[in-house]
């Protein structure tokens, strides 16, 4: 493993990059990368903007691990064409980012930088250098229905057929609307396996898609985030009423006989396709969902699954985080402490649940997976089991992890404060409640409630800590590892202090 460019080494003696420890940025050079001129302006590009590291890998992503153990990055970008990103990858990616040291915890956080070619990647690095603060938002679920996080937001609703609202501006209010029911002949597979054309009331898939089509238009969001059915070649609406397909690095809504481009303004956006199936897997193709919203759609971040997916925890559970106490943590950041969330839970469950792998290529895999728990731990594994190893490994970060980019805050929701200061051997966090504070709103406000309980309270720390660990007397049933706190036992009332010191080396 090595720098195989003279460019790049150029660049690391120039930025003072040299150091074998504690290099905040590192860049990996993914396969075929290393040798691209067009790509390597890529890289070069992130090197510059993070003083960072880089570094390349000739077959195996495992090639670099000797790399990240000496140099103990906060953040890595993998740089890497769509024709080797696939399910497979994402998985290993994941599962490497918790190998650099021996506890069970990521120890970077990390997002792949691609595109429909190094011209589309670069447009994410230079999207995603000034911070955005997300005030617009278009969605296919009705959990953000409130739209209190947003000035202007509009959704169609993926729990009532035909539903659909928006709020205009930041001073008005949510308004809905029905979409009207028409008598349809549908095809529909009966109990004996059949097909049989019948009819239904249902709303005319037509003004299904034109009414997504229009809002997105627009609204112009900042913010994207989707459910209903998806593959790596579609994204259906809700109620499978249409679809949004990709061509050419395009999307474009597949009206019956004039398909359609989404229209865009070249706005950079996040979307979080957290409800779908398969959308973020790029599966070894430009051709694909993934790489034409980062493309025609412009998404400097996506975060979505790289397989079906039926439990749901990684996709709602970092949505959770990002929604609660809204302004608090960047995408990359919601996403990272919602994982290290359910490393602790497998953990707690068994430690062998935090390195088991779950057999997603078995045709039965849910009964198989059941199987390779109770063989591994001796648990005979409910829903939960199944469900936190299923989603585990399979969610993908697309776009710079360091990018500033966070909800706009709700100042009456903005009920606490926290802090850290490091004196000699020993870090003070205190959390500052105000007299407004809401404990069930940290928890997350029972939002999703069916895919994620309660959270804990949630710290992510400003500069990585060098081993830090509860100091002794500490009664806080805590997970802290070098970038964050999470603390289970966090019952704060109003109008008060409390304190969690650490230990660090």
């Amino acid at each position: 493993m090595k720098v195989s460019n003279l460019i790049w080494g150029l660049l690391l003696v120039l930025t003072g990059c040299q150091s074998t420890q504690f290099n905040e940025y590192v860049v990996i050079a993914g396969k075929g990368v290393a040798t691209d001129s067009l790509w390597n302006e890529v890289v070069t590009a992130l090197v510059k903007k993070h003083q960072a590291v880089v570094v390349t890998y000739q077959e195996n992503m495992e090639e670099v691990l000797p790399a990240l153990r000496q140099y103990r990055p906060r953040y890595v970008a993998v740089v890497e064409k769509p024709e080797t990103l696939d399910r497979d990858y994402v998985i290993r990616l994941n599962q490497l980012s918790r190998r650099v040291d021996d506890d069970i915890y990521a120890d970077f956080l990390w997002g792949i930088i691609t595109g429909y070619d190094a011209q589309a990647a670069m447009k994410m690095v230079d999207n995603s250098t000034e911070p955005l603060v997300i005030k617009d938002a278009v969605a296919t679920i009705m959990e953000l229905h409130s739209g209190k996080w947003f000035d202007r937001y509009a959704w169609i609703d993926d729990h009532t057929q035909g539903l659909w609202g928006e709020k205009k501006s930041k001073e008005e209010s949510i308004v809905t609307y029905q979409l009207p029911m028409k008598s349809l002949k549908m095809k529909v597979r009966m109990p004996d396996g059949k097909i049989k054309e019948v009819m239904m009331d249902r709303v005319n898939p037509v003004d299904e898609m034109q009414t997504f089509y229009r809002i997105y238009e627009q609204y112009n969001p900042d913010l994207v985030v989707t459910a209903a059915h998806a593959t790596e070649r579609n994204l259906e609406m809700p109620f499978s009423l249409g679809n949004i397909k990709p061509k050419n690095g395009t999307l474009y809504m597949d009206f019956p006989g004039n398909p359609q481009d989404l229209k865009e303004s070249g706005k950079r956006k996040v979307y979080l396709p957290i409800g779908n199936c398969l959308i973020a897997n790029v599966n070894n193709t430009k051709e694909s969902m993934a790489i034409a919203w980062m493309n025609s759609g412009n998404a400097a971040t996506m975060v979505g699954y790289v397989v079906t997916t039926w439990y749901g925890r990684n996709g709602w559970g970092g949505l959770k985080y990002f929604l609660t106490t809204p302004g608090r943590y960047t995408t990359a950041e919601a996403f990272y402490l919602n994982q290290q969330d359910m490393m602790y839970q497998l953990n707690a469950w068994s430690p062998k649940l935090a390195t088991l792998e779950f057999p997603f290529d078995v045709e039965d895999r849910f009964t198989s997976g059941a199987q390779v728990i109770q063989d591994s731990t001796g648990i005979k594994a409910n829903m939960h089991h199944l469900g936190f190893l299923h989603d585990r490994d399979v969610l993908a970060y697309y776009g710079d992890p360091k990018w500033n980019v966070r909800l706009q805050e709700i100042p009456e929701e903005n009920d606490f404060t926290v802090s850290s200061e490091i004196k000699g051997n020993k870090c003070i966090v205190t959390i500052t409640t105000k007299e407004n504070f809401n404990l069930e709103r940290m928890r997350g406000d029972h939002f999703k409630e069916e895919h994620v309980l309660d959270l804990p309270f949630s710290y992510f720390f400003p500069q990585r800590l060098n081993n830090p660990r509860l100091a002794d007397g500490q009664k806080w049933q805590a997970a802290v590892d070098e970038n964050f706190l999470l603390v289970y036992n966090a019952d704060f009332e109003p109008g008060k202090t409390y304190t969690v010191e650490l230990d660090i080396d």
